[in-house]
């Protein structure tokens, strides 16, 4: 596996390259094309003169007249080396320059059409030369010439030879130029990689207890800037995970270290000695309520699992919510009588599509605590309310006590283990409202806490109406 730092060389040097050769190629074909159109240009120059030079001799052929260049046809023909060769309309040779010891070589369709007056470019080999010819009709200085065709050629060599330089010379400056862009890419990889390899080292240095460790690499473009700021967020956001883990487990062992205690000293004081059969019934009836409690705990504890883990996942149901939430209510109804706390359920009929064993849950975790915190003769009001929540139906139930108040940070009810008085939550292990909590967020919903009218508590609860699947 390739680098970051070979492959960003690589495609930099690689880019450049295909960019240089891309150029030089249309550079060689731009030459080219002019040297050709300056070839062509002195082709038909000399072609001109040639022709105006053609006489016919005494004894009825026809010669080159010998003629002297003028200063601007010195100049258009430049140092060309001419060929000149007269045809007739059907391929005879009728007269050649005098320094040739063959013929040119002719096509025939092109030697017809240029008889037909037309100018005719073309290209043949001539004494192993490739050359560029071409047709000039003699039609154009009179009768005499009808259907004379004036060949004249010149060699490619110096025209090829110059492209071949130009094609060398690109190859060369194309490969400089990619050997250039390949070192000074690696390096400038080198150097754009740096604060990377710095972020590994100390990411790699990072562990379980040192999560406090924040990365202070360095780096003067946004995107490593923002690398780095998400990398420390991440940091934080694992500290905080892994101490609320810690917080929770040490929780977690102290509420169900306290059952299994008493369970395993009252266990161990009954088999001291021999008892009655009331006695072991004491026992035996005080370790199943310490059981129900452990069972409960871990149910608890079980269900906030699930929603860490994103499986707490709501089964809908078309049901009213008042008769969801009236049982479990009744349910609490010896609670309420052994504390002096009566009930008051508020609200009619909610037709709504939500877990019903979740709401069912949610109602008696409410009612329970408000039970627990509020003193005798006060009254737990339930209310059940209906709503909407952008485009969806939700239900409310709000359940308030006239307890002590939530304190100064409501939020905190909602903390895993909180018990903002041990006293008075003996057998409760502070999961009920995290348990709200995580059902409303199942439901897309929310929960929150506040200071009631008159003190005490509000505990409310949305749950958003859900879909079956």
């Amino acid at each position: 596996m390739k680098s970051f730092r070979t492959q960003l060389a690589l495609r930099f040097a690689g880019s450049m390259t295909l960019a240089v050769a891309a150029l030089s190629t249309l550079s060689v074909w731009i030459f080219r094309r002019a040297l050709d159109e300056e070839l062509n240009a002195s082709l038909l120059a000399v072609a001109s003169i040639q022709a105006a030079s053609v006489t016919d001799s005494p004894g009825g052929g026809m010669e080159f007249h010998e003629w002297e260049l003028t200063p601007d046809e010195a100049s258009s023909v430049r140092d060309l080396v001419r060929y000149a060769q007269v045809w007739s309309a059907e391929g005879r040779s009728l007269l050649r320059s005098q320094y040739m010891t063959s013929d040119l070589p002719v096509d025939s369709d092109a030697l017809a059409e240029a008889a037909g007056g037309e100018l005719i470019w073309g290209q043949g080999r001539y004494d192993a030369m490739p050359v560029r010819v071409l047709y000039y009709p003699l039609s154009r200085f009179g009768m005499a010439h009808e259907g004379h065709v004036l060949e004249v050629a010149a060699p490619l060599v110096t025209r090829d030879a110059l492209v071949q330089r130009l094609v060398l010379s690109s190859v060369l400056v194309s490969g400089l130029i990619a050997l250039v862009s390949l070192l000074g890419s690696w390096w400038l990889a080198g150097r754009a990689v740096r604060p990377v390899h710095e972020v590994i080292d100390q990411a790699e240095g990072l562990g379980a207890r040192s999560l406090d460790t924040r990365i202070s690499a360095y780096a003067d473009t946004v995107e490593y800037r923002r690398l780095v700021d998400v990398l420390n967020t991440m940091l934080a956001r694992l500290q905080n995970a892994f101490e609320a883990q810690r917080r929770f487990t040490a929780d977690a062992s102290h509420e169900l270290r306290s059952p299994l205690t008493v369970l395993r000293g009252e266990l161990e004081l009954a088999l001291r000695r021999d008892r009655s059969r009331e006695e072991y019934k004491e026992v035996l009836e005080s370790g199943v309520e310490e059981v129900r409690r452990l069972s409960g705990i871990t149910d608890d504890l079980l269900t906030l699992a699930r929603s860490d883990a994103g499986a707490l996942t709501p089964t809908p149901l078309t049901v009213d919510a008042r008769d969801v939430v009236s049982p479990h209510v009744e349910r609490l109804r010896p609670m309420a009588v052994s504390t002096g706390v009566s009930r008051a359920l508020l609200g009619d009929a909610v037709p709504i599509e939500v877990d019903e064993g979740l709401l069912g849950q949610v109602t008696w975790n409410l009612v329970e605590n408000a039970i627990r915190f509020s003193p005798a003769g006060a009254t737990v009001e339930v209310k059940i309310e209906g709503q909407e929540v952008g485009a969806r139906r939700a239900v409310r139930l709000t359940v308030g006590d006239r307890g002590p108040g939530p304190g100064p940070d409501p939020e905190q009810l909602f903390q895993r283990f909180f018990r903002e008085d041990p006293a008075r939550t003996r057998g409760n292990a502070g999961l009920g409202l995290a348990i709200v909590q995580a059902i409303a967020e199942a439901h897309a919903g929310e929960a929150g806490a506040g200071l009631r009218d008159g003190g005490g508590t509000e505990v409310w609860v949305v749950l958003t109406e859900m879909k079956a699947r």
